[in-house]
């Protein structure tokens, strides 16, 4: 019986504020959608909330690696969620890939690689991604969307990896395999 009144209620409600003109009624997922064209404020959303709402191969990072300031604060994103703990403190290596060489295991445009980060290596395969590269250790990344605090600041990390690309790594491959070769 409640569950039918409240039912009701909720459907009565929503018809009265179509009839009167009530407009503004949205999820907070609708929210965080920004309108087609509008610049998006990678401070209020989530990587998990971004790769949801964003068709595959439309997420491009707003920053370059030639800006100090970000790739400083991407530096120290990176230590705080203990990204070094795996990769090393540099992006050198460890039990996982260098982030500093010319091997992306999935790719290494900025949308394969904040899906990654975002979904987890695991979850990436479920969507269709598919290994393109190889390392001598390939530890799985753990997903980690829900715990880095907004997409502002996984861009900030992604920055820094850039930053750290070697010089002696073939430069045509920086963000991923060169269209011309895929």
């Amino acid at each position: 019986m409640f569950k039918k009144v409240v039912g009701i209620s909720i459907s009565a409600a929503l018809g009265i504020a179509v009839m009167t003109g009530v407009h503004g009624v949205a999820s907070a997922a609708d929210e965080a959608k920004p309108a087609a064209g509008a610049a998006v404020d990678y401070s209020k959303i989530s990587p998990s909330d971004l790769v949801k709402q964003t068709p595959k191969g439309q997420l491009k990072n707003p920053y370059k690696d030639s800006q100090a300031d970000i790739v400083s604060k991407g530096e120290h994103i990176f230590l705080s969620y203990s990204c070094n703990g795996c990769h090393g403190g540099g992006g050198g290596g460890g039990m996982c890939p260098a982030l500093t060489n010319d091997t992306w295991v999935y790719g290494g445009d900025d949308d394969t690689l904040f899906r990654l980060v975002t979904l987890g290596s695991d979850e990436l395969q479920k969507q269709g991604y598919m290994r393109k590269g190889r390392e001598n250790v390939v530890g799985p990344m753990p997903p980690f969307g829900t715990l880095i605090k907004n997409s502002d600041e996984l861009w900030m990390i992604l920055t820094f990896v850039r930053s750290k690309y070697s010089e002696s790594a073939d430069q045509a491959y920086k963000y991923g395999t060169p269209p011309d070769q895929q």
